[in-house]
């Protein structure tokens, strides 16, 4: 007995000694050659987007808020003026809408964005809007000084190319299934069009969750600052589809290396035509803005 039971325990050392060893080890992040233009080795440094008089991705966190739809001349000048008291540094507002329900409110489009460059002289707020055919292109230019592409349209290729032959930067919204490859190689289309000026906007993906709008994929945003030199920032307010986490989503947003912020703030967003379940009344914004300057200072201690 003694002498099977040394033998089997040689055997086994035998075998433990020829068996691989796993070492745990940080490799570095293989970005594909398809992003010849949109990855970090491009521009090693960072691009910095300059959306009217306000720069995106040189460190400091820039915040775009307004209602998620315009809805009349006095609610969306209420709403430029309340964020802009509050500290933002841009306005957000939708002009034309692209709903999931055909009964829901698509947006007044060109009067709508004729009210936002009424609302940018008054309050010296850069605009970012959505653009969402590429014959609307110039119309939107004219209006604004940061043309978004939403979620629907990450892969409209037409709109794309219009854009990329466009004098305006783009703010590049990720698609609710997307994933990072798919978004970066959207962004490929603009570059490779010759727009240099992208944004990438995380605003939560589709999964089996349903407590939530969509899920926040902060880890997204963390991978793309490794893989890619474009600003990165987050809309928490289309992320999370709730009020109360719209505050503690931007935290960690901004806690992440996120470049800035897309908020939704309505005057009254118990009367909101869209999305008013998500949207920040001012005096809520006006808490989170205090908020995230005490975090900012803390964290430059």
């Amino acid at each position: 007995m003694n002498g099977n039971g040394n033998g089997e325990a040689a055997t086994s050392a035998a075998q433990n000694e020829d068996a691989p060893v796993l070492r745990l080890t940080a490799q570095p992040v293989s970005v594909p050659p398809a992003f010849r233009l949109a990855g970090r080795a491009a521009r090693p440094d960072g691009t910095v987007v300059e959306a009217g008089s306000v720069p995106i991705g040189n460190g400091r966190a820039v915040i775009m808020a307004g209602p998620c739809s315009v809805e009349s001349r006095e609610q969306i000048l209420a709403a430029a003026r309340a964020v802009k008291a509050a500290g933002a540094d841009m306005l957000r507002g939708g002009a034309y809408k692209p709903r999931t329900s055909p009964y829901d409110f698509q947006g007044l489009g060109e009067q709508a964005l004729e009210w936002l460059a009424e609302a940018r002289r008054a309050t010296g707020l850069p605009v970012v809007t959505e653009v969402v055919s590429p014959e609307d292109v110039e119309l939107v230019g004219e209006h604004a000084d940061l043309l978004q592409v939403g979620a629907r349209n990450m892969q409209n290729y037409a709109l794309l190319k219009k854009l990329a032959a466009a004098p305006w930067p783009v703010l590049l919204k990720r698609g609710p299934s997307a994933t990072i490859q798919e978004w970066l190689l959207a962004a490929e289309y603009l570059l490779a069009g010759g727009n240099p000026n992208v944004v990438l906007c995380e605003r939560g993906i589709r999964t089996f969750e349903t407590a939530m709008r969509n899920t926040l994929d902060l880890a997204a945003v963390a991978l793309l600052k490794e893989l890619t030199h474009l600003p990165v920032i987050v809309d928490p307010s289309h992320a999370t589809g709730r009020r109360s986490l719209v505050a503690p989503a931007s935290r960690a947003a901004l806690a992440i290396g996120a470049d800035g912020l897309l908020i939704e703030v309505h005057p009254s967003p118990q009367e909101a035509l869209s999305d008013g379940a998500q949207s920040l009344a001012p005096e809520e914004f006006r808490a989170l803005m205090t908020g995230l300057r005490q975090s900012a200072l803390a964290a430059s201690v």
